[in-house]
């Protein structure tokens, strides 16, 4: 009697006209209506959510804002406070936080695998059985996500980059990149201070001998960490090439009128999923379950995708930029076992290329 009574609840207030106008609520289960509900009044209680993130750019921060306070009915005043910074910042910050049991912030979002495969062993990382996950049944399988913890919100690749204006060159091969360029016309990822560019050099060092890379160090590389930056450089002409291209940015360029172009080379490419987790301690718990389901939805797995050219790890997702962010399935993936690789065996792959490089 009380569960007839509860659905013609549920019923009735999916029936009413405020929610009947949510996009979340769109042919949800009485069950699922339910769970929604409770959160979205959790989250106007909390009247807030915060995330921070390594990638994404403020004008789609503000896509990202709009789209999901109207999926949920939020309300205009309920803020979303957004941090960009780079991944060992965003680590430092975060280690920081845990560390003093001073959790300041919501959601998590970065490429940095083996370190988040970490928090969610030392119970740093919310345990929350998101409904979006049974769209992640392949990254999960793939062990570039751990179910019932994280998924990525977007994927993204460093490759090799140049600005066809300035140089003409048509490899295929990592090993076409050696003498390219000049010396000193080359920008690289900066490893020593970048955790999503050691997790490159992690996966790359397994196909790549220690004398490819000392043939790249005698470039005598520029060592740089924004991505911006570096697209920035091969866009002003200071830089020939990229090592460490991402094609997101090269999007981002050739919409304002560049001509960025970049390669998949035939060795494979190492993906970087930016994990997107909540912490275990986050002060806005319903507003970030909220917002975690929002972002690997289908609605805001299309706003990454066109907006950051992102690649999507939610399955049966369709790219609306191949180009640049193709299909998961497409590509040729250096496979690392993100789970396994220990804080300090990373320490030692990243002296290993400081050893090699020396910026």
């Amino acid at each position: 009697m009380k569960r007839t009574i509860g659905s013609a609840l549920v019923g009735l207030l999916l029936a009413s006209p405020a929610f009947a106008q949510i996009p979340a609520l769109k042919g949800a289960s009485q069950q699922e209506v339910a769970r929604v509900k409770a959160l979205i009044a959790g989250a106007e209680k909390e009247g807030s959510v915060s995330y921070i993130d390594a990638v994404i750019q403020p004008d789609t921060n503000d896509a990202l804002v709009a789209a999901f306070r109207k999926y949920y009915g939020l309300p205009s005043s309920f803020q979303v406070h957004y941090t960009l910074s780079n991944t060992s910042g965003l680590i430092t910050r975060i280690q920081q936080e845990i560390d003093a049991s001073r959790v300041t912030t919501d959601v998590v979002d970065i490429a940095s695998p083996s370190w988040v495969f970490e928090k969610a062993k030392n119970g740093n990382i919310l345990k929350y059985a998101s409904p979006q996950y049974a769209h992640y049944g392949k990254v999960f399988e793939m062990g570039l996500a751990k179910k019932d913890y994280f998924a990525f919100n977007g994927a993204y690749v460093f490759v090799p980059m140049w600005n066809t204006d300035k140089l003409k060159f048509n490899g295929t091969s990592l090993k076409d990149v050696i003498g390219a360029v000049p010396k000193g016309r080359m920008s690289i990822g900066d490893a020593s201070k970048s955790a999503a560019y050691l997790a490159t050099y992690t996966g790359q060092r397994d196909v790549m001998d220690k004398k490819f890379f000392q043939d790249v160090a005698a470039m005598k590389p520029n060592f740089l960490v924004r991505s911006e930056q570096i697209a920035s450089r091969l866009v002003s002409g200071e830089d020939l090439m990229a090592y460490s291209g991402m094609p997101t940015r090269a999007y981002q360029y050739n919409q304002k009128g560049a001509h960025l172009k970049f390669m998949f080379p035939k060795e494979g490419v190492v993906l970087l999923p930016q994990e997107m987790f909540i912490l275990a301690k986050a002060p806005h718990p319903n507003a970030a379950k909220l917002w975690l389901d929002f972002v690997l939805s289908e609605t805001g797995q299309t706003i990454l995708a066109k907006k950051e050219a992102l690649i999507s790890g939610r399955t049966g997702f369709k790219s609306p930029l191949p180009e640049y962010s193709p299909n998961i399935d497409s590509l040729n993936l250096i496979k690392v076992d993100w789970e396994h690789i220990s804080p300090d065996k990373l320490k030692a792959i990243r002296e290993d290329w400081k050893a090699i490089f020396n910026p």
